[in-house]
């Protein structure tokens, strides 16, 4: 048995048995969604920071390093902080003042209704099912390469660590876990970049092979190297999905929720935005590393390399930056599966709020590995997708959660929205979303290319779906469409003035909650 497989072994089992530990934090459903409201700063830090960066963030930038450019991790990293610190100033105090577990809850608070809780409970799942099978597909990936055993064996292990410390521990086992997640993927990625430039001679030998790869494949070296890629549209892109959406991932309802005092809320996220920025960066170094020894290989072959780099230049330095990019997988995927469950009981079975706190977090517990399973049999069908891009995955998904974020924001900052508003405008906006994503697809299949004799249909189609061999990001569509009309419904509707002016009141911290959603 290699050194790497043993530190991994070991590292998944510590982990797995912590949160075992933890259980006896979570004795209640509150416990287990929100940590009933204890955390202190280190830990909502961590915790949430965790929660930004998984596979996406490591495997997946450096993915994206490979096959398009040095712009993926520098502005996949200034995203993340600036994501975090949208949440931290604008949104996590009105979640806690609110005493949100999921939060679509906050348009029942307001309406009284449903039917807006459900939306956008439906949104934000598009986007967890496709993290959950992402981390699931990223740690089959890791033990794959050095173990040499089947993908199905990968994925099993995912979903019974996953599922077993998740359900057990609850907020309280993904939030320490986390603690040690972040330390590790720090060192790990840290250790292999250096190590990795040291061995190779030095920044100017490794780009000087980088470059040797780019001119044999007739890519553009200016479009690799450049701080903006392809151009200020793709870095946009990046930001309306990868920002945007972030006020309504319902995982930093649950942190917001959990922390002990309102003061170190923004504290909390800023710091988690600094952490979480610096992983990418780490992770987009590796890939470069990772070109300039194998050369350009997009796809799964990449993601294959990446894990034969990190055992190559060193056994142990390799066990340790792979147990690095399993600790990003983890703290991103318990957290989610964490609220993804939540959201599932709470937002989509209704009766439970008649149940007894013991009732409820067994079905908690039951959720969470109908999920874990569930998201490692879709792993094992991505994992046949030779084309695979595990980033523009998460970017489609983080797209899907935007209208229910412009929703949001309404809802807290602009008294007239409506709840007719809301709702349409999350529906319209993830609809138009969906039919833009399947028409990018279909455009980009097709191998539409223009000519002189090209009718305006044809460039239209062209410009919107194919350009630059991606098209204009959904996330554009998901933002402007309920940014335009949500405030145009709400004048042609009538407003809900019951229970307004409290629930504005205690949004501002004029006064507090009397009692919490059941």
């Amino acid at each position: 048995m290699n050194l790497a497989l043993i530190i991994i072994i070991v590292y998944l089992v510590a982990v797995t048995a912590i949160g075992v530990l933890l259980a006896r934090k979570s004795v209640s459903s509150k416990d287990w969604a929100v940590a009933g409201g204890g955390m202190g700063i280190i830990m909502v830090a961590v915790g949430i920071a965790g929660t930004r960066i998984g596979g996406a963030g490591t495997y997946g930038v450096a993915g994206n390093v490979i096959s398009g450019g040095v712009w993926n991790m520098w502005w996949y990293g200034i995203n993340t902080f600036l994501a975090m610190a949208i949440v931290g100033v604008f949104f996590a105090k009105p979640y806690r003042r609110t005493r949100l577990q999921t939060v679509g809850e906050i348009f029942t608070l307001r309406f009284g209704t449903r039917r807006c809780q459900t939306m956008t409970s439906l949104c934000v799942q598009i986007e967890y099912i496709v993290i959950n099978i992402i981390e699931a597909y990223v740690i089959a990936v890791v033990l794959r390469g050095i173990t040499g055993l089947p993908m199905e064996f990968g994925v099993f292990v995912a979903a019974l660590v996953l599922v077993t410390y998740v359900a057990m521990g609850g907020l309280w086992g993904t939030a320490v876990t986390n603690l040690i997640h972040c330390v590790v993927i720090l060192i790990g990625l840290g250790l292999i970049a250096g190590m990795g430039f040291s061995q190779m001679g030095g920044w100017l030998e490794v780009k000087g092979s980088i470059d040797g790869y780019l001119n044999t494949s007739e890519k553009d070296l200016s479009h690799f190297w450049n701080f903006t890629g392809m151009g200020w549209g793709a870095v946009l892109g990046m930001f309306f999905s990868a920002a945007v959406h972030t006020p309504a991932a319902s995982v930093y309802t649950n942190y917001s929720t959990a922390a002990k005092s309102e003061k170190i809320l923004v504290p909390s996220f800023l710091i988690a935005g600094v952490i979480g920025g610096l992983m990418p960066i780490l992770a987009g170094l590796i890939g470069l590393l990772t070109v300039a020894k194998y050369g350009l290989q997009p796809g799964t072959s990449g993601y294959t390399n990446l894990t034969k780099l990190a055992t190559d230049i060193s056994p142990l330095v390799g066990g340790i930056a792979l147990a690095a990019v399993l600790a990003a997988v983890i703290s991103s995927g318990g957290p989610i599966l964490l609220s993804s469950s939540t959201m599932f009981v709470r937002d989509w079975l209704p009766f439970t709020k008649d149940w007894s706190p013991d009732r409820r977090l067994r079905a908690y517990r039951i959720t969470t590995a109908i999920y874990g399973v569930v998201a490692a049999i879709c792993a094992l069908v991505v994992s046949k997708i030779e084309s695979l891009s595990i980033l523009d995955m998460l970017l489609f998904g983080f797209a899907m959660v935007v209208p229910p974020a412009v929703a949001i924001g309404y809802l807290i900052y602009w008294k007239r929205t409506t709840e007719k508003a809301a709702l349409w405008g999350m529906m319209t906006g993830l609809g138009a979303g969906l039919v833009w994503f399947v028409a990018i697809k279909i455009t980009v299949g097709s191998g539409l290319v223009l000519t002189e004799t090209s009718s305006a249909l044809a460039r239209l189609a062209y410009n919107c779906f194919a350009i630059n061999g991606k098209g204009i990001d959904p996330s554009y569509i998901t933002t402007f469409v309920p940014l335009i009309l949500i405030p145009i419904v709400s004048f042609l509707s009538k407003e809900t003035p019951e229970g307004k002016e409290e629930f504005y009141s205690i949004v501002s911290g004029e006064k507090n909650m009397k009692a919490e959603l059941n």
